[in-house]
């Protein structure tokens, strides 16, 4: 009975601890990441969402393992969306290939409801619903939006992790780029490479004008 008693005046002190350092453990970073993309038509600055974190995580991992680099926005309809990621797309690559690269795995969806398909959003591409019933999305491919009123059916079926702050003028360029006859491909290709630089919210908020939700 005394044992008892000693443990349930332990669970007692112990509750607090426990309390405290979960509440320290959900505390919001001060910092986070701005994502660069690199093209010959200019620059685009990203922030990616918390609340995709297998998608953020996913991203930063095959940023620094230089995935992306010499890799092209290998699929542009003009009014709609950019698409890259391929490693398929890297100079000297097989062209029949391009559309069908990626990683080995692929990332459970994330949708979450306030993110929509506005402009310059970074969604995850993915194989359709057919062969994708959980609407899991590549492991390497995004595409950026450039026509929100043409991309309203994609809410809540891919999904959107991301944004552009900065740059999506470049955007409008890269969608503006003579394409094929298939009438996606860039004629000139647009390649990338992407960074990312780890910064404070503050400093990023001066930079680019990016508010983080409270």
């Amino acid at each position: 009975m005394q044992n008892s008693w000693k443990f349930i005046f332990f669970c007692l002190l112990a509750m607090p601890i426990l309390i405290f350092a979960q509440e320290k453990k959900q505390k919001p970073s001060k910092k986070d990441y701005v994502f660069q993309i690199s093209t010959r038509l200019g620059d685009m600055f990203l922030v990616l969402y918390d609340e995709t974190p297998a998608h953020k995580a996913n991203f930063l991992k095959l940023t620094e393992e230089k995935f992306f680099d010499s890799t092209a926005f290998h699929r542009v309809i003009k009014n709609f969306m950019i698409q890259g990621g391929d490693p398929n797309s890297k100079p000297g690559g097989d062209n029949s290939k391009v559309g069908m690269g990626g990683t080995s795995y692929t990332v459970p969806a994330e949708f979450v409801s306030k993110y929509k398909h506005v402009k310059g959003a970074l969604a995850a591409a993915r194989q359709p619903d057919q062969v994708n019933p959980k609407r899991e999305s590549s492991g390497s491919q995004f595409y950026i939006v450039h026509d929100p009123s043409r991309c309203k059916h994609l809410d809540g079926q891919y999904t959107v992790f991301g944004q552009v702050i900065q740059g999506l003028d470049v955007v409008d360029k890269i969608a503006e780029v003579p394409v094929n006859r298939r009438g996606d491909m860039p004629l000139e290709a647009v390649y990338m490479t992407v960074s990312a630089e780890k910064m404070s919210k503050k400093k990023i908020a001066k930079i680019y004008g990016y508010e983080y939700p409270e």
